[in-house]
């Protein structure tokens, strides 16, 4: 049987090498004839030669075994079958590492490896040093994925050397980034912003925009775990933009995952929740499975935070579900631990330490630094909650060596605060009040160069240690000690802004140093009043500082169980942070928060719907009576009692009182003694943010008071906004109307009412006032804008809705020594240790000396006597803290009940 060209001999093994060789000359020679008469496409069609054999074939002429054909016409068959078969492999290559990008873009990681590595070997063997590189750095990006980071670090290296060697710029960012990546996984974020940002610049050299987003992306996640949100928001922000631009839905929704990240940090959870629930939209459409077990692990983050663990642990299982499926070993562990701290706020810390160690097994699996250190602070606050210090002072001090090995700022300033927890509660305070100082220390180096809302936000999640050194100091007799740490610990960035808008040029530094108890003597002398500070301590203990205008400090403390005043137990929660750290101030303030929102309810104050004219108030009461109030006096007996004999015993004598946390809506002038007499009938009452905050308003009164101003604005009864959806106008207010044209008069000015006060001129005239009084609605949550609630109701105009926001107040340079803010809710706002946010604090900060502000729905008729009388007793004297008192002593004899007088507080300066 003769052969065809091509075929293979299938003579037996055991026969001679002649006549095997006979047979390959005879099919060698068949080929040879073949192709010189038919050409070479045709033989290939007609004899069906396999690319194989006809490579051996062309081999054993090339090497000189039979060489028939004239060199030219044999070159010319040769190169033909080498670039057609060398084409055919490259497809079959370039298919197969396609397909590896796509698996990995549905996290099928191990398919992706056996994808990719099937393209290097054929790339490999077709020298394609191109597609080479490219299939190592998919190899890399899929051993990454499945955190095999030395791996991911290795392939990726190889894609670098052979991307600068064949100078494939695109390839070369590309391996930068994936390098950044595998660094970044691995906790060694100063490699990974040094290798994105090489990267991020070849992509806009080359105009690479995909790749100019994804290094964007990372450089936000480097900086995120490096604490500074700041630049992490704003990276993820460029990277939400173009990958928008370049409609590419699977980065767009991965940008939306991290902002949600970024603001979870920052405290503020419910836009944490917005974006992740985009980000989880857009995975689901898309089918990126990776994508959708983050988003619903982070949205179960969330959700923890404010404090509901069903919807946590609910998240949480869907999350491992998936990381199991693709087997996703990060996330796996991931969600294992955030189950652990769903867990562990339950009250279930068998369980808790049960899902931590399985965090903590993969951790150490995969080698990732981060996470291992997570898990293990995770387990020192479990075994905290069970009693076992020893165990509960050993996993944070592993915790915290590892978040300094990678530099992870925040989980050194968390164990510390955990570390100084557990330590004091061993009794070893001198240790603990070290490392609760260097918390602190941590935790404000993380607030450093963020804008005023994030400085806000990230504090929330910083207050245990400030809290605890409280305890520590207090239980080593230094009150002093305390009082500074006290101070420290509240109104830090208003502090900051206010230093900012004050200071003659903008080369301020960004942090302004705290008082210390010489400053804070020297404050009170400045004030000449008698300053009260007061501290929450949790559902345990209210710390009371009293400093005299002399200078001295007198230290008072109440343990709140010996009150009857029926408080929730404080949970474990309250207790000791969870290993993010991140507790939100209502969980440690519940107790307080319970008995001042009970005295709001006994008032009946407690609305916020924004209408003078329907303030809740009981029926008329004759003016000779005495009406008691048992919560107003159960909150005397707390907040003022234990210090009465501190108090000045002249009237006129100022007390300006610093509340902290729920304190703030505290009406202090209507709190009842025993024998039924307000507070304002002994005192002249004053608050404030912060001891250190008076410092700025007294500042700032100086440099009013040098410009002289003379004009003063009195806005009332402005043609009314529409707010709400559907829009709906807000009522108008006719005894606002007659209350400024008393006021006026008494001002020596014109009112502005109606048409006329629309918000664009109002503002402007805002601007060189010496006195604004603007009687109208006030809004608390009906509007909030850049995350400040709170705003003004003015004429509404074509070019604005008539909404003075408080915002928009922070934006103004005002010159005013006082500002009175004669609606409703105007001294509320969102409560935070910073104080309250809303237009109270945007005055001050915008350049007011003094505003007075209400505390809730303010009657229409009442309001406007009092707002008269006030300014009548000014014009008598100009202490503003003394004529705000009398028009209250005036206004309390026609309208006894204190919902009708005692709303309004003065906040800054006296004079």
């Amino acid at each position: 049987m003769s052969l065809s060209c091509g075929q293979q001999s299938t003579v037996n093994s055991q026969q001679s090498t002649e006549p095997r060789r006979a047979n390959r000359i005879s099919n060698i020679l068949m080929c040879q004839a073949d192709i010189q008469t038919r050409g070479l496409s045709k033989v290939m069609k007609l004899q069906k030669i396999g690319l194989s054999g006809l490579i051996s074939i062309l081999a054993a002429l090339t090497v000189g075994e039979f060489r028939l054909l004239p060199n030219s016409q044999f070159k010319i068959i040769n190169s033909q079958a080498l670039a057609q078969t060398q084409a055919q492999r490259k497809a079959e290559a370039d298919r197969l590492l396609d397909q590896g990008i796509q698996q990995l873009q549905t996290s099928q990681f191990q398919a992706a490896l056996q994808s990719s590595q099937q393209a290097l070997i054929i790339y490999r063997e077709i020298k394609d040093r191109k597609g080479e590189g490219r299939a190592l750095g998919n190899l890399g990006n899929a051993y990454r994925n499945l955190s095999d980071y030395p791996k991911a670090i290795e392939y990726a290296q190889q894609s670098l050397a052979i991307a600068r060697e064949i100078k494939d710029r695109q390839s070369e960012g590309a391996a930068l980034g994936s390098l950044g990546n595998a660094y970044y996984s691995l906790g060694d974020y100063a490699k990974a912003i040094e290798y994105q940002q090489q990267s991020l610049a070849i992509a806009r050299e080359i105009k690479d925009r995909r790749r100019e987003g994804a290094a964007l992306g990372s450089l936000g996640l480097a900086y995120y775990f490096l604490d500074d949100y700041a630049k992490a928001i704003e990276y993820q922000q460029q990277w939400l933009a173009i990958a928008r631009e370049i409609k590419n839905r699977q980065n767009e929704g991965k940008a939306l995952g991290n902002l949600g990240s970024a603001y979870r940090n920052l405290g503020d959870y419910a836009k944490a929740i917005e974006y992740q629930q985009q980000s989880l939209a857009i995975a689901r459409e898309i089918k990126d499975r990776q994508s959708e077990g983050a988003a619903l692990g982070s949205l179960g983050n969330a959700y923890r935070n404010l404090g509901d663990y069903a919807k946590a642990i609910e998240y949480q299982q869907q999350s491992l579900a998936i990381a199991r499926e693709i087997k996703d070993r990060r996330r796996e562990g991931a969600a294992l631990g955030s189950l652990g701290n769903a867990y562990y706020s339950l009250g279930d810390y068998a369980k808790a330490i049960e899902y931590q160690q399985q965090s903590l097994a993969i951790a150490r699996e995969i080698k990732d630094r981060y996470s291992e250190g997570g898990a293990l602070g995770r387990l020192g606050n479990a075994y905290y909650s069970l009693g076992d210090y020893a165990k509960a002072i050993e996993y944070p001090q592993q915790s915290l060596a590892i978040a300094r090995e990678i530099q992870d700022r925040q989980g050194e300033g968390v164990d510390l605060s955990n570390l100084g927890l557990a330590l004091s509660n061993s009794g070893n305070f001198p240790a603990a009040e070290k490392t609760l100082l260097d918390s602190i220390k941590v935790s404000e180096s993380l607030r450093a160069g963020l804008d005023d809302a994030n400085k806000v936000s990230i504090f929330e999640t910083q207050t245990n240690p400030y809290v605890n050194l409280q305890k520590i100091f207090i239980a080593q007799k230094k009150t002093n000690e305390a009082l500074e740490i006290a101070e420290r610990g509240r109104a830090r960035a208003f502090v900051e802004l206010l230093a900012s808008r004050l200071a003659p040029s903008a080369s301020v530094p960004t942090t302004i140093n705290p008082p210390n108890i010489q400053q804070i003597q020297q404050i009170a002398k400045e004030q000449n009043a008698t300053l009260v500070e007061y501290s929450t301590i949790g559902n345990e203990a209210l710390y009371i500082w009293v400093i005299k205008p002399t200078g001295e400090i007198t230290f008072r403390s109440v343990e709140l169980k010996s009150l009857n005043i029926n408080l929730p137990e404080a949970s474990e929660e309250t207790r000791v942070s969870a290993a993010t750290g991140r507790r939100g101030l209502n969980e440690q303030d519940t107790a307080l928060a319970e008995m001042i929102r009970g005295t709001r309810d006994a008032l009946g104050v407690s609305g916020d719907t924004a209408n003078r004219q329907a303030a809740n108030r009981p029926d008329s009461t004759p003016a000779n009576s005495r009406i008691i109030y048992p919560k107003l006096q159960q909150s005397y007996q707390l907040l003022i009692q234990p210090i009465v004999d501190l108090l000045p015993t002249d009237p006129n004598a100022p007390v300006i009182f610093i509340p902290h946390q729920s304190l703030f809506l505290v009406p202090f002038v209507a709190l009842q003694d025993p024998t039924g007499q307000y507070l304002i009938e002994k005192h002249t009452i004053l608050t404030a943010p912060a001891l250190q905050i008076l410092q700025f308003t007294h500042r700032s009164r100086q440099k009013v008071r040098q410009l002289s101003l003379q004009n003063n604005l009195v806005v009332g009864n402005p043609t009314m906004p529409k707010i709400g959806t559907p829009p709906r106008q807000l009522p108008a207010l006719p005894g606002s109307e007659r209350e400024a044209i008393t006021i006026a008069q008494l001002l020596n000015t014109q009112p502005i009412t109606g048409e006329r006060a629309t918000k664009a001129s109002i503002a402007q005239q805002m601007l060189k006032a010496r006195i604004i009084h603007l009687a109208t609605h006030g809004l608390l949550n009906e509007v909030k804008r850049r995350d400040l609630p709170g705003a003004i109701a003015l004429a509404p105009s074509a070019n604005d809705d008539g909404l003075l926001t408080s915002s928009e107040i922070l934006d103004l340079k005002l010159n005013a020594e006082l500002v009175v803010l004669s609606a409703c809710n105007t001294g509320r706002g969102k409560l935070t240790g910073d104080g309250v946010l809303g237009l109270s604090r945007a005055f001050i900060s915008a350049g007011v000396s003094s505003i007075i502000v209400s505390l809730w729905l303010v009657p229409d008729e009442p309001t406007a006597e009092l707002m008269a009388e006030f300014y009548r007793q000014l014009q008598k004297n100009p202490n503003k803290a003394q004529a705000l008192r009398q028009a209250m002593l005036m206004t309390m004899k026609m309208h006894p009940t204190p919902q009708d007088w005692a709303a309004f507080t003065l906040i800054g300066e006296a004079e």
